[in-house]
């Protein structure tokens, strides 16, 4: 189980066999990773924000979403001041890129067994290694030590306490006695 979860686009990132891949209206379920800010230069690059620390995200040959449904695939990318420089395939002016502006950028779930996402463990039921339910995840907030789970009531866990989870379900935590005496 790894120290810290990863925030992709606070969506379903992690393929569990008993977790559906379609949305309820039969579509693939896709999680928001980062938006357009505007463009760069004249020949339809854009500067993109992602919104997770995978940055395979904008990897060449990668396809991102819009909300309107529109593929856009990655021809090039480049690091930039902490954000990313793209070429879109299609993309090949400044107007082109400006009309991107303001952008969401979307894509399907990425496979990774060994990583916790931010979105399969809000709203999960937080249980000790005994079954005794301790609350529910409201959030995960980033700490530099270890991410924290933010339980019911505002109780802070760190993710290295989490010994076992079944996403969007449960999560299971050995925690040191008295934490919860904290809150």
């Amino acid at each position: 189980m790894p120290p810290s979860a990863h925030a992709d686009g606070g969506g379903a990132d992690e393929q569990v066999t008993d977790r559906p891949d379609k949305d309820q209206s039969g579509h693939p379920v896709m999680l928001q990773v980062g938006y357009i800010v505007k463009p760069h230069g004249l020949r339809g690059d854009v500067i993109v924000v992602l919104t997770t620390n995978r940055h395979e995200r904008v990897e060449q040959g990668s396809v991102l979403h819009t909300n309107d449904g529109r593929a856009l695939t990655v021809a090039d990318a480049s690091s930039h001041q902490g954000r990313f420089i793209v070429t879109f395939d299609g993309v090949n002016s400044i107007d082109e890129a400006d009309a991107l502006r303001r952008t969401e950028l979307f894509a399907p779930p990425l496979e990774d067994p060994n990583a916790l996402w931010v979105h399969d463990l809000i709203g999960a039921r937080v249980e000790d290694t005994s079954g005794t339910v301790l609350g529910t995840v409201e959030g995960v907030e980033a700490n530099p030590a270890s991410d924290l789970l933010v339980i019911t009531g505002g109780v802070l866990v760190p993710l290295c306490f989490v010994v076992d989870t079944e996403p969007g379900v449960r999560v299971t935590v050995d925690v040191p006695d008295g934490l919860f005496d904290l809150a």
